[in-house]
């Protein structure tokens, strides 16, 4: 790309950096789609203009490697506020504490003006990172955003982080965390038949294990689990890690750098409480949505699993959108097609555990 576009992206870089996103969405979409660059197709699918812009943008932050553990979790947390928008106005928004596996967990409560009093649905999220990074604050605006869309409750968990906590500790918490929170449902305000278990990428790998360790330990199974581009299998490689190792906000090195931090020992990666995919019974768990990116090198580990789901019986909800990287769902200041793919998983969500519908 020629000279001027480039000194037209730093503008825009300026830009975000001082105000967020609305600078650049503002500009004329003409404008936006010649900064973008020529379209991406990669495995028939045509990349998402809107987010192509914001990883030329992306490219051009400084410190955006990971050097360590604390540089890393300063930069998702910064990152996250970039393309978070403004963050939505709730009925309540509390700090509370849950059961984790060694003790108590932060949390955070979000209740949405239009969930009802008592007996609504609740929605215990787990959110991504690679079991590393991320924390309450850098999920907020999206449990504020999936709370208000889908009218339920929300209760986002602060599980514990590798390195200073290896797997399968992660596991451990979410599924202490997820039973105090069916158990206390009613205090909580929700309907105990309506309590769902989901989270993104590293968050969907710990919903997917709570939804099995619920069926094997004999627990109340979740209502349904949402996994959200869900990391399942940290043993085997399939091509989409291929074919979008670089250049998609979420890179083969980065994958690697996760996985050696929550999983030091390579031997207990092959177990279903950090490889979920691996499990060899699926039956009996409970219905899934399932969201896949079509520029994703998680892409393929999610779709396998939705069509094992469906083969041992499961109800599945599938969408793989085509045109979105992963993390599309935080990114919340986007227009067009970002903004659409997240109204249709908040529709599924809405759905299936709001007991209104």
């Amino acid at each position: 790309m020629n000279r001027r576009v480039d000194t037209l992206l730093r503008t825009a870089l300026d830009a975000v950096q001082g105000n967020a996103l609305k600078p650049v969405t503002a500009l004329p979409t003409a404008v936006r789609r010649r900064l973008a660059g020529a379209p991406i197709q990669i495995d028939g699918n045509v990349l998402d203009p809107e987010l192509q812009l914001l990883m030329r943008i992306d490219g051009l932050l400084p410190n955006t490697t990971k050097q360590s553990v604390a540089t890393a979790r300063a930069n998702l947390l910064t990152m996250s506020k970039l393309v978070a928008g403004h963050p939505r106005e709730l009925l309540r928004v509390t700090e509370l504490t849950v059961r984790g596996a060694d003790g108590q967990l932060g949390a955070r409560l979000y209740v949405p003006r239009s969930a009802p009093t008592s007996g609504g649905g609740l929605l215990v999220f787990f959110h991504g990172g690679g079991w590393v990074v991320g924390d309450l604050d850098s999920h907020d605006a999206y449990c504020r955003a999936l709370a208000d869309d889908a009218g339920i409750r929300v209760l986002a968990v602060d599980y514990r982080l590798a390195p200073e906590a290896e797997a399968p500790v992660a596991a451990e918490d979410a599924i202490a965390a997820f039973n105090w929170a069916l158990e206390h449902a009613e205090d909580l305000g929700a309907d105990p038949a309506y309590v769902g278990v989901g989270g993104d990428s590293a968050g969907g790998n710990l919903a997917a294990v709570v939804a099995q360790q619920c069926v094997l330990r004999g627990f109340a199974p979740p209502a349904h689990q949402i996994l959200i581009y869900p990391a399942l299998d940290l043993v085997g490689r399939r091509p989409s890690r291929d074919l979008f190792a670089e250049g998609f906000f979420l890179s083969d090195p980065d994958i690697l750098w996760y996985r050696a931090h929550y999983t030091p020992d390579p031997a207990i990666r092959p177990s279903p409480l950090v490889s979920p995919l691996l499990a060899e019974d699926l039956t009996g768990l409970a219905p899934a949505i399932i969201v896949t990116a079509g520029f994703d090198p998680l892409r393929d580990e999610g779709n396998e699993y939705a069509t094992r789901l469906t083969a041992a019986g499961v109800p599945v909800t599938h969408t793989c959108e085509p045109a979105m990287v992963h993390g599309f769902a935080n990114i919340l200041a986007l227009p067009g097609e970002t903004r659409a793919a997240q109204s249709r998983l908040t529709d599924s969500i809405r759905g299936a555990l709001n007991p209104a519908g």
